[in-house]
């Protein structure tokens, strides 16, 4: 059987859908820090693979602007389809901000993660800082040295399309909403 002809075959007997995400890491507001610059990299379930677009990146080194709220300005594109058959394990997105250390060394600034959106449009995603693994704060060693405090904020704004969702049986839009009198 030609390789096509199997695709065809294993795609009717597990159907995937595809989630399209496209936008940009565009800014940040940390106010302790003069140049920064960011890691991204893409979490997801043992269903999921990514299609097409990179996994991970790593912005330019930018310095904080002069406007009043002093924002650090990347703008930097992101972009990636996902397949999947099960929606467990929907991606994240997780965003590591750094900058130099007085010694010229990088040391992390900030990290946070996101889920991707469920529902297909344009939304922008802020977050605050918090723990790559979740998991870490039900952990007990290493917590006692472990101190947390947020500064700052990452402005991510995406478009998401999803493709045959439906044929999975899921339903990401909302209903309308009829007004009987």
């Amino acid at each position: 059987m030609a390789e096509s002809e199997e695709e065809a075959v294993r795609s009717k007997e597990d159907p995937i859908f595809l989630v399209m995400l496209y936008g940009q890491i565009e800014s940040a507001e940390f106010p302790e820090f003069d140049e920064l610059y960011c890691n991204y990299s893409f979490v997801y379930g043992q269903d999921w693979a990514v299609v097409s677009g990179l996994s991970a990146g790593i912005t330019q080194t930018t310095k904080r602007g002069s406007c009043p709220k002093k924002h650090f300005v990347w703008n930097f594109p992101i972009d990636a389809t996902f397949k999947s058959t099960n929606p467990f394990g929907w991606p994240q997105i997780v965003i590591s901000v750094y900058g130099l250390n007085y010694l010229g060394r990088d040391e992390v600034r900030g990290y946070g993660s996101v889920h991707l959106p469920i529902s297909p449009g344009s939304w922008i995603v802020g977050t605050r800082p918090e723990f790559v693994d979740p998991k870490f704060v039900a952990q007990s060693e290493g917590r006692e040295i472990t101190r947390v405090r947020s500064q700052g904020y990452i402005k991510l704004c995406v478009s998401v399309v999803t493709k045959d969702l439906w044929k999975q049986g899921y339903r990401n839009t909302a209903k309308k909403m009829v007004n009987s009198s």
